[in-house]
């Protein structure tokens, strides 16, 4: 069996069984021997049992999509095979226990008795990693230092026995070496990248954005977020609070933000539902809000582990009545990082609802990258001391904006209020001052379109077809577009949007002038390509969609759009 120059290792088994730690030992280890690193998960909802899966791929090369294809495949149980048989191919390896499995062609490797001779089945998965990393081609120093910090808060003796068990899966896997023949070679610019998740990618950014207060309730998987900030609260000057529920976790983040705190709030769909009437309400009174959305499959609880891209139209058009809504969406871990900076930037500067829409793929996926670029440091908050004479909502400025006052500071009084307001802030039914403020607060739409950052786009400029895209389907597509350009495909372009709402101006010029746009999503409905038609006119037909709760895979990909571009 021989693979270019890298390798997908898939691990298949239940909740529990320690699946993510032999994922994160690998991925460490291979990381420190010079090679690329991405892995992705999907596992079901449920804390032990069920069948989930792992996916490592291993690379000379940079990697950060999901595909279908299984070189080695690691399952720990019946069950887990099963679940993932569908990807097996002619090629795969499959290694495991013959005797738990019962699969006709597989390695087999006696993983339980192993594991006894060390002193308790739990050693199995140490062994397991021992044995990839033998199969890799990695010399057994390159991986029982990083064992042993992975197991050093449980005792030396722990620690010890964890390096036995590595070293009897070492030996194992030269036995079995020449059934992998592998030409992976290190890239010595690994080690100047870093391995982050999709979750790190935003809280870092939300850091570099001066993000100082979270406050979420617990709701896959915007948990992560919450989580990962909460672990960073022990380096940084951070509040972070698990709150009662999602109505008041969007209210206490208005009230930080009020107050001249910068707040996040993370949550999913479900609870971002809850938060509809505290969106409005940062609409209304001008006060900053940013939430991270991540998304899974709805409606009602749905599949709180699974992924999908269903909640566009929910951050466009949340909470009633008009007003600005500005809606960011990450399509790499870079993007993460720098939009969640910049989400913080954009909701200060337009007094506004800021959503960060991520899905459950891009939170859980993780891969080398190159390092953040933090810049100088968090952006100024554009808050004035209030004069004696000040107005929190006064009128006459072109783009909507009026000066926010840090309360209980300088001389003068921060007055916000629900109900329409004059330019104190008192509340108001006067029809004159009602039409001003409507139109005080629309003039932000227009005006926002000088901060909007424009869609990329890769490939050539003159091309036949058009791929439209958003969100954490840009890794993915790339790397189809690479596959189908070597299959012989000509003129394939991609158009990327990261900032998905409110559309550029010049939306439909880019969009003109081919032959065939086809717009791929994670949705039954095509939301975003509804956006598009409803903001352009144009008719967007040709659309790959996507709903069973899964990410899209790069051969999945390959052969649709190859369908759709050849006819």
């Amino acid at each position: 069996m021989t693979f270019r120059n890298e390798v997908s290792i898939v691990l298949a088994g239940e909740a529990g069984q320690g699946l993510q730690s032999i994922e994160t030992m690998v991925a460490a280890i291979a990381k420190k021997a010079g090679f690329h690193v991405f892995a992705t998960k999907e596992y079901m909802s449920r804390v032990r049992g069920g069948s989930n899966s792992t996916e490592l791929r291993i690379a000379s090369h940079p990697v950060s999509a999901y595909v279908d294809r299984i070189d080695v495949l690691l399952p720990l149980t019946k069950a887990g095979l099963d679940h993932v048989r569908e990807r097996i191919g002619p090629s795969t390896l499959v290694i495991g226990e013959a005797a738990l499995l019962g699969e006709p062609k597989m390695v087999d490797v006696p993983f339980s008795s192993l594991a006894s001779g060390i002193g308790a089945s739990l050693y199995a998965n140490t062994i397991a990693v021992g044995l990839l990393t033998s199969m890799l081609g990695l010399g057994p120093a390159e991986g029982e230092s990083l064992i042993a910090a992975f197991f050093e808060k449980k005792g030396e003796g722990v620690a010890q026995k964890n390096i036995q068990a590595f070293r009897v899966g070492h030996a194992k896997g030269l036995e079995h070496a020449s059934q992998l023949t592998l030409s992976l070679r290190p890239d010595p610019g690994v080690q100047d990248r870093i391995m982050v998740n999709g979750a790190e990618a935003i809280s870092l950014g939300a850091l570099a954005g001066g993000c100082n207060y979270v406050c979420a309730y617990p709701m896959s998987p915007g948990t992560s977020v919450l989580t990962t900030l909460a672990e960073y609260s022990k380096t940084f000057d951070l509040v972070v609070e698990q709150v009662e529920d999602e109505i008041g976790v969007a209210n206490m983040a208005l009230g930080a933000w009020y107050a001249g705190a910068r707040a996040l709030v993370t949550t999913s769909g479900g609870g971002f539902a809850l938060m509809g009437e505290a969106v409005s309400l940062s609409g209304g009174i001008e006060t900053p809000l940013v939430v991270h959305l991540a998304q899974r499959p709805g409606p009602a609880t749905g599949l709180p582990t699974r992924t999908e891209q269903a909640d566009l139209d929910l951050a466009i058009h949340a909470g009633h009545g008009d007003f600005l809504r500005i809606v960011l969406a990450p399509g790499d871990l870079a993007e993460g990082f720098s939009l969640g900076r910049k989400a913080f930037e954009l909701a200060d500067r337009w007094q506004s609802p800021v959503v960060l829409l991520s899905d459950q793929y891009f939170v859980d996926s993780y891969y080398t990258t190159p390092a953040f670029d933090p810049g100088q440091g968090p952006p100024e908050q554009e808050l004035v001391l209030p004069s004696k004479d000040y107005q929190r909502y006064r009128l006459g400025s072109p783009d909507g904006l009026s000066p926010r006052g840090l309360p209980g500071k300088g001389q003068g009084l921060v007055s916000v209020d629900s109900d329409e307001h004059d330019e104190s802030g008192h509340i108001t039914e006067e029809k004159g001052l009602r039409k001003a403020m409507v139109e005080k607060r629309l003039a932000k739409l227009g005006a926002v379109q000088k901060d909007i950052i424009e869609p990329s786009l890769f490939g050539p400029k003159d091309g036949k077809t058009l791929i439209v895209s958003w969100g954490s389907t840009k890794a993915v597509l790339l790397e189809a577009l690479e596959a189908l350009g070597h299959q012989g495909h000509e003129g394939l372009s991609l158009l990327h949007y990261s900032w998905v709402f409110p559309l550029p101006a010049d939306t439909r010029s880019r969009l003109s002038g081919y032959s065939r746009v086809i717009v791929v999503e994670g949705n039954a409905t095509g939301q975003f390509a509804n956006l598009l038609e409803a903001n352009t006119g144009l008719r967007l037909g040709d659309r790959i969609l996507k709903y069973d709760g899964y990410q899209f895979s790069v051969e999945e990909l390959v052969d649709r759009i190859g369908g759709i571009h050849g006819r």
